[in-house]
Formats: C-alpha cells, sequence, structure tokens
C-alpha cells in the first residue's frame, strides 16, 4: 500500500466532511462582518449558455427575497481542458436546458443550434453596458429571450469594447477557482445555476439574510422517488456509469431504488474512467466536483467523503468484477459495495484485502471472485457502453437511457418519470 493511498482516506474524511464546509462558512461569515461586507453574490454569465438564460430570469425573484448585493460578470465559455467534447456539451446543455425550464416554467425553447457569432457579440455588448449602467438584473432576461429567439427584430446596444470586460472577468472566475458559466460565487463557495441554487438559499438563510422570514426554497432539489409507483411492463432503464466518478457514486443507490419502485430493470452500462480513456480532467474541476458532490450526498443522507481513489487499477479490477456479480444476480449490490467502500469508507480496491471486503458483503464468494479477475471481457463491454453513450450524444456519467429519452446528472432522475410511464 503506497503513502498516498494509506493517508488519502484521512485527509478526505476532513477535508469532505459537512462540519469542515459549517466550520469554513462560519469563519468566512467573520470575516465578512469584521470587514463592514454586505451580502456580496458574484455571478458569472455566459452569454451563450442556456444555464445562464435560466438563471438570469431567477435573479429578480432571488434577490426580492434575500438582502443581498449582485456582481454580476459576463465570462467566456470554459476552456477546453475543461470541455473536452464541446459540441456535446453544448447541444446537450440546450436540450437539458428547454427541459428545465419546462420543469420549473422558465422561458427556454432548443431551437437546434447556437445563436450566430454577430448575434452573441450584440447580446455581450449590451449585457456589459448593462452592467456598467447597473440594470443587468432588469435586462438579463430580456437580452436572453432575443439571443435565443428566431424572428425577434435586432436589439438595441451600443457599440462597445467588451473584451477588457471579458478578460478581467475570466481573470477573477479563474482567480476564485471556477471555469464555468452560470456560477454564482458567496464568499469561497460556487453555486452552479439553478440546479444548486437552494444550496446559496440554505446558507442565506442560515444567516437570517431573508427579507420576510422562512420562505420556501425557488428550485428544491427533488429526484421525484417519492411519486414513483409500481409501473405495468416498464422500460429498462441504462445506467451509464463509471467507478471514479464521484457523481455516478451518490446516485447510484437512488436508480437503483427508482428500479425497486417502478419494476423497471436497471441495466449496468459501466465505462472506463475519462483519464483512464486519455481525457485528463483539470484540477479545478476535479475538486469542484468533489465538494459540490459532498453538498449534494448530505442532502441525500448518503455517506461519502472518506475517499480512496481508484483510478487505474482498483477500477479495473472492479469492473472486471461486474459480469461475475450479474451472474450470481447480486449486480447491483456489488456496484453499492464499491461504490460505498471507495467514496464513502476510504477501501483500497486495489489491495486484496480491500476488494474482499467489497466482494463478500455484497454477497458474493472471495474464491471466485478471484477466478472473475482474470478475465478481461469486461474490457470489451465497457468500450460498446461507451460508444453507445457517444451515439445518444453524450460523453459524461453519470447518465440515464429510457427508450429515446437520454439524460445526463445525479440530480436528472426526476426526468426518467414520464418515459418510465408512458414506456418509451
Amino acid at each position: 500500500m503506497s503513502l498516498k493511498t494509506l493517508l488519502m482516506p484521512m485527509i478526505t474524511q476532513h477535508r469532505f466532511a459537512r462540519s469542515t464546509l459549517l466550520a469554513q462558512r462560519a469563519k468566512a461569515e467573520k470575516a465578512r462582518l469584521a470587514s463592514g461586507r454586505p451580502h456580496q453574490v458574484y455571478y458569472f454569465h455566459q452569454v451563450d449558455d442556456p444555464y445562464s438564460h435560466l438563471l438570469a430570469q431567477a435573479l429578480p425573484r432571488f434577490l426580492a427575497r434575500y438582502q443581498v448585493e449582485l456582481k454580476p460578470y459576463v465570462v467566456s465559455p470554459p476552456p477546453d481542458s475543461a470541455a473536452p467534447e464541446r459540441e456535446k456539451l453544448v447541444a446537450y446543455s440546450r436540450v437539458d436546458a428547454a427541459l428545465l425550464a419546462q420543469r420549473h416554467g422558465l422561458s427556454f425553447v432548443d431551437c437546434g443550434q447556437q445563436p450566430a457569432a454577430p448575434r452573441v457579440l450584440q447580446a455581450t455588448q449590451s449585457l456589459v453596458a448593462a452592467i456598467e449602467s447597473g440594470q443587468f438584473v432588469e435586462q438579463a432576461a430580456s437580452v436572453g429571450q432575443w439571443l435565443w429567439g428566431s424572428d425577434e427584430p435586432q436589439l438595441t446596444s451600443g457599440q462597445m469594447d467588451v473584451q477588457t470586460h471579458i478578460a478581467q472577468a475570466d481573470a477573477l472566475r479563474e482567480k476564485l477557482g471556477h471555469y464555468l458559466g452560470g456560477m454564482l460565487y458567496y464568499e469561497g463557495e460556487w453555486y452552479w445555476g439553478i440546479d444548486r441554487l437552494y444550496h446559496l438559499e440554505q446558507r442565506l438563510q442560515a444567516l437570517g439574510a431573508q427579507t420576510n422570514g422562512a420562505i420556501a426554497l425557488l428550485f428544491p432539489a427533488d429526484d421525484g422517488l417519492e411519486h414513483a409507483k409500481p409501473l405495468n411492463n416498464p422500460p429498462d432503464i441504462d445506467f451509464f456509469f463509471s467507478f471514479r466518478s464521484p457523481y455516478s457514486a451518490i446516485v447510484a443507490p437512488r436508480i437503483f431504488e427508482l428500479g425497486r419502485r417502478t419494476g423497471a430493470k436497471v441495466n449496468l452500462r459501466f465505462v472506463l474512467p475519462m483519464v483512464m480513456r486519455g481525457l485528463p480532467v483539470p484540477k479545478v474541476k476535479r475538486e469542484y466536483i468533489v465538494y459540490d458532490t459532498a453538498r449534494e450526498a448530505h442532502v441525500r443522507g448518503i455517506s461519502f467523503g472518506r475517499l480512496n481513489d481508484p483510478v487505474g487499477k482498483p477500477t479495473e479490477r472492479g469492473l472486471a468484477l461486474i459480469p461475475f456479480a450479474e451472474q450470481h444476480s447480486k449486480g447491483q449490490e456489488f456496484v453499492l459495495s464499491y461504490m460505498q467502500g471507495v467514496w464513502a469508507e476510504g477501501i483500497d480496491a486495489g489491495s486484496d484485502k480491500g476488494l474482499r471486503k467489497i466482494v463478500e458483503r455484497a454477497g458474493l464468494r472471495w474464491e471466485g471472485a478471484q477466478v472473475a479477475l482474470q478475465h478481461e471481457a469486461w474490457r470489451e463491454r465497457a468500450t460498446a457502453n461507451r460508444e453507445e453513450l457517444f451515439a445518444a450524444g453524450l460523453w459524461g456519467v453519470p447518465s440515464f437511457k429510457v427508450g429515446n429519452t437520454v439524460v445526463w446528472g445525479q440530480d436528472r432522475l426526476w426526468a426518467l418519470t414520464l418515459p418510465l410511464c408512458q414506456g418509451f
């Protein structure tokens, strides 16, 4: 066992503990009060990002509820290192944003393409001018409506150089530790779009920053599991996941629960992690994902945070045992045991001792697992799963496919309810 493998669980258990996050928030609040700052929320808006457009529509309601000062900036799209499959990311973001808009009563329709560059430039000029005049919140949604519309007349905006503003905004975003658009930043912590706005709301409410006492959240987390009921002949759910994906780890018990409640079969469509496919993930992205996963896991009551990174050999050994587990009707049990082991208990799945614990508590025999570890057929299956994921227009995990419906993200289980019920 390497020193890194030995120390990582202890370090991460503290680093990603809920108590650590709350202590960091308390320290930040103390510093804010000492400096006399108001509750300042930084907002980084990417003009041609559908998620930014949705959040812009929600900002007036958010600001009406909380005593905060918004500091908006217009930023560039994420760098290539943080968006390795940019064309797929851009296309899927439109589809997903349309789904979110329908769910939450917001406005966005996927017209099948991004706005033309001159149109984006004009909208950018308008929004930068709105920031300088203090009118961003009042104008951002309408500018977005114009940008994403198809037949609206030309937007009225002054001709101005926006490059200086964007360069400074990009530098600030990078300095504070992020890379995406549609991001809110408050006192050391990041919140993405309307999907993570509820974390910021809960934090502000804990500080007593709401304007009218206790109020309901604008976009609360809801998987829709409580509404899932037994169905007649439901279609299968294809669950695309990676053993190195923390989001996959915290959604696995919930997707299996959805399968149990509806009677739908959940197919295990495992893939190799991106970094093991030659697609390195930037450090800033890795760190944000794990911090965000810890918050999401806490809300859903899932153990997470004592990590032992399974990249490389541990992942390969785990994937090699999935067919073995399925042969004994223990596929889900093994996946859950593995995910809990490496993401919540700090188990080294690259060691026989660690993997044996994972195997045996899933109800499997270690002797049989040792034989299965010698087989390589899982590699072809992982490749086929990845190719099918790409064919569906996606590349990241966790993703889910029910009939013709394909969604990406541990926070998208609610989107599977309709296709499950309608059987397509």
